[in-house]
């Protein structure tokens, strides 16, 4: 493969997830890659770090010194960036994160994409791992730290390249979704909702983008889209491609049947087209990851992968850190990791939570501080949300003053509407006070899941320091 002609490549907004990975790409490829950040935090800092890949502390011309060979905009960066403006005004060339994607790790390869409201990074990374395991040396970007690879990027040699796409615009230049600059040779399409509030007006809108992504599929693809979704279904029989339906409804093409909870994780038996195939574990717990292992079964059998590989590779993936991640364990008390924030994914992750540690007391405390969170679109939704839950613990969101007022979410409604229907509920306007009253709370026997898209203020950490100097 012959590299482009570029030697130094700058990334402005270095510290999100897939950027991160983009640099460690170009790292890998023996590219010089600086970066810049405006405010770098763990994982992704210390990623970096560890990378020796240099962060540029905040937006600045100065950062452009000296002049690299190529710039790749992060979609976080507005037009009026100073650093991206002073990119343009010296005609460096850019490019935004999918199309350098396409250039520096796709090239030849043939893309598998992973998109979706909800699923895609477990699912992606599922996808990478049993790639890996049987053979094909897999590139992929996917947008959270694979435990199996402790990165979230591989360049490797194989004939595929898994993408986590997802709905959200490109760059300000481009306000596509990025993963409409993808040309998948597979595609899995794991659910349709409403989300990304600041550039969505409304479902009808979410639709048309998975619609676009579907429908301009290239003829030699193939879609492997959730069953027991009408609207995934609807949209999915708009795509020029033959598309294969997964889920636990009797009337998709490969189904999971007889699920069993089983230590971390689960059993289930799997049947294609109405007849047994295989019978499966999987250290993943919910039935939603049953779907995401579902989907990735359908598409390496696709793919010609044989199913005995994957019945051997799929025990030993170890997951996606801040997915029910363990953190530690203290006196008694387990602490979890979750990057749950929609109200689905919220209410999927307590019941896998339920399965994973029965018969024990749940605490969660969640920090809403999406676009889409902090407004009042899933004001009554979060409440049906945490049924699940024995105490809640709710932030105000972050930075709420950027939300127009009378569409404003507000913690101190959902904690009295969890009130009301008879659940244990409070609201806090920083993460200092919700940490105090959180470790007046605990007691030997719970579970403490702390859930966010973001660092929570280092919550995670503080609690563990916290618990284990108590102890």
């Amino acid at each position: 493969m012959t590299n482009p002609p570029a030697t130094h490549v700058h990334l402005v907004g270095i510290c999100g997830t897939g950027m991160a990975a983009l640099a460690g790409i170009l790292k890998e490829q023996g590219y010089q890659v600086t970066g810049s950040d405006e405010h770098p935090y763990p994982p992704m800092s210390t990623f970096l770090e560890n990378l020796r890949i240099p962060v540029l502390a905040g937006y600045s011309p100065d950062n452009l010194r000296p002049r690299p060979d190529l710039a790749v905009i992060g979609n976080v960066i507005r037009a009026e960036n100073p650093e991206a403006q002073a990119v343009q005004a010296q005609g460096i060339p850019r490019l935004s994160m999918p199309e350098a994607l396409n250039q520096f790790l796709v090239r030849e390869r043939q893309a598998l994409v992973v998109t979706g409201t909800h699923g895609k990074t477990t699912t992606a990374s599922l996808l990478a791992w049993l790639l890996y395991a049987a053979g094909r040396d897999p590139g992929f970007m996917i947008g959270g730290l694979v435990n199996n690879f402790q990165s979230n990027y591989r360049v490797g040699q194989g004939p595929f390249v898994v993408l986590e796409g997802d709905e959200y615009d490109t760059a300000f230049f481009d306000k596509r979704p990025k993963f409409l600059l993808f040309q998948p040779r597979l595609a899995i399409l794991t659910s349709i909702e409403f989300d990304h509030a600041d550039i969505y007006a409304d479902l009808e809108q979410v639709t048309e983008a998975f619609t676009a992504f579907v429908t301009q599929m290239p003829d030699s693809g193939e879609l492997v889209s959730w069953g027991d979704a009408a609207l995934v279904r609807s949209v999915s029989a708009k795509s020029p491609v033959p598309v294969w339906f997964y889920g636990l409804n009797s009337d998709a093409t490969w189904q999971a049947q007889d699920l069993e909870p089983q230590g971390v994780g689960m059993d289930f038996s799997v049947y294609r087209a109405g007849k047994f195939w295989e019978r499966f574990y999987a250290p993943l717990a919910g039935r939603h990851n049953v779907r995401n292992v579902l989907a990735v079964l359908a598409s390496l059998d696709a793919l010609g992968i044989d199913k005995e590989i994957l019945k051997r590779a799929l025990p030993d993936f170890a997951g996606v850190k801040r997915r029910l991640e363990v953190i530690g364990e203290v006196d008694g008390i387990t602490v979890v990791d979750d990057f749950a924030h929609h109200p689905t994914a919220v209410a999927e992750t307590l019941s896998a939570a339920r399965g994973r540690f029965p018969g024990r007391r749940l605490l969660v405390a969640f920090e809403p501080r999406t676009n889409t969170s902090r407004r009042k679109i899933f004001q009554q939704a979060y409440v049906q949300a945490f049924q699940d839950a024995d105490v809640i613990l709710v932030r105000e969101p972050p930075d709420l003053w950027k939300v127009p007022d009378g569409e404003q979410f507000s913690s101190v409604q959902l904690a009295a509407d969890l009130e009301a229907q008879g659940q244990r509920a409070y609201h806090f306007p920083d993460t200092d006070s919700l940490l105090t009253v959180l470790l007046s709370e605990a007691a030997s026997g719970d579970v403490i899941l702390v859930m966010s898209n973001g660092s929570f203020d280092n919550l995670i950490n503080r609690l563990v320091q916290a618990l284990t100097a108590k102890d």
